[in-house]
């Protein structure tokens, strides 16, 4: 997800006269051209069309860590509260080559 610079409002996708992409605010209206760091694709399955975001750029921290799969020493890491809240969080894991992902209970 992407949000506002200026006022902190969620990011929709748009396309424009032109057929190209853009990113508008949902409050405010200011539009953004993240083109060259998002990539949009669509999927179809039975249901009808759905449009997946994803981001080529990861923007996370990277630790050193070896990867259960294919041995590689880095991945990315962030942590989500996935249990009740006075327990610790869990951290997960990305490998920075093959993409697995994996996790971790503190």
């Amino acid at each position: 997800m992407e949000f506002c610079e200026k006022c902190g409002g969620l990011l929709v996708s748009k396309k424009t006269s032109k057929g190209t992409q853009q990113f508008v605010c949902r409050i405010c209206g200011k539009k953004y051209n993240k083109g060259s760091e998002i990539k949009i694709t669509e999927k179809v399955n039975r249901e009808g069309n759905i449009r997946v975001v994803e981001k080529q750029k990861q923007d996370l921290p990277t630790t050193e860590i070896n990867c259960p799969k294919c041995d590689n020493n880095e991945a990315y890491w962030w942590l989500q509260q996935t249990r009740s809240v006075d327990e610790p969080p869990t951290r997960f894991y990305k490998c920075t080559k093959c993409g697995n992902t994996w996790r971790e209970y503190s």
